[in-house]
């Protein structure tokens, strides 16, 4: 990314949001104007605080209000805590617009949405939070959430591509995974059964299911992070909403199946306690030196 880059897309948004218009809204206010009518619709704000917020010139921000009170949209009065600080107060007339003014910008803004397809919206609004997060230097959060359609697709596709990279497994494993994705679907039971896909920034990057084994036993299945999102406890929080939502729905017992040499995802078993029961030297997908594992939990 270079300095160009970031202008053009600077050039081209300011321009779809009509900030270069001459009045913000078709309004006689500024962008800067209206932000501060949106500050103070919150309530009333001492003057060094509406400053920091918008991080305005003390200069500016006083010009602003001074041209606000003249066409009574606030008033200025000595704060309470000290009268050399001022408290500013939106007016109903100030209030009255600023209703008018929001409702412009929700229009403006849903104008806008209609030009993009529905099922493009997501994408979109994740692109704005991931590009906040970065130039705030924020910490990187995630969300767990149920499955949604197109998310087996993703997971079939994850597993193939990751455990092909990194382990070496030729196609039979994404078979493997398109097997209990399958069966999830077709043989599954809200009652009993579950699946969650972790996201960051709005893109899917972990999965687990919690399906059952039998009257008493829970097997966990499917667990994946995508190597941009590991740091940040995704595995071993997914793990966890397993064992939660087993033992609510009353759960004995947890198994799973799985191989050798996935160090990571071992770490996480045996950190919330699952023991090895059985270790099986086995060719699996395109290699002769694994071992398949078998792991319990009581619950």
């Amino acid at each position: 990314m270079t300095v160009a880059d970031v202008r053009a897309f600077n050039r081209f948004y300011t321009g779809v949001i009509g900030v270069l218009d001459r009045g913000y809204l078709a309004s006689p206010y500024s962008l800067t104007e209206v932000r501060v009518l949106f500050e103070l619709s919150a309530g009333p704000c001492e003057v060094p605080d509406l400053r920091a917020a918008l991080s305005l010139d003390a200069g500016y921000l006083s010009r602003i209000l001074t041209s606000f009170e003249r066409a009574g949209l606030v008033t200025r009065t000595p704060s309470a805590r000290d009268s050399r600080r001022h408290v500013v107060t939106l007016t109903a007339r100030g209030e009255s617009v600023f209703t008018d003014l929001n409702a412009r910008s929700d229009a403006e803004i849903g104008a806008l949405l209609d030009r993009v397809p529905i099922s493009d919206r997501a994408e979109l609004v994740a692109a704005m939070r991931k590009i906040e997060r970065l130039l705030t230097g924020a910490a990187r959060s995630y969300l767990l959430r149920p499955l949604r359609p197109g998310d087996l697709g993703w997971v079939v596709n994850r597993h193939g591509i990751r455990y092909a990279e990194e382990y070496g497994f030729d196609q039979t494993f994404e078979a493997l995974v398109a097997r209990v994705a399958g069966e999830y679907v077709e043989n599954h039971s809200p009652d009993h059964e579950a699946a969650w896909i972790a996201e960051v920034d709005g893109e899917p990057v972990g999965s687990v299911f919690c399906v059952r084994a039998d009257d008493h036993t829970a097997q966990l299945r499917l667990l994946l992070v995508e190597p941009a999102a590991r740091g940040l406890g995704i595995g071993g929080r997914l793990v966890d909403e397993c064992l939660r939502f087993a033992r609510r729905v009353g759960y004995r017992r947890m198994v799973l199946w799985t191989v050798s040499g996935l160090a990571a995802s071992r770490h996480i078993y045996e950190k919330v306690g699952f023991t090895l029961d059985k270790s099986t030297p086995e060719r699996l997908y395109g290699r002769d030196d694994l071992e398949a594992q078998t792991w319990s939990l009581d619950l």
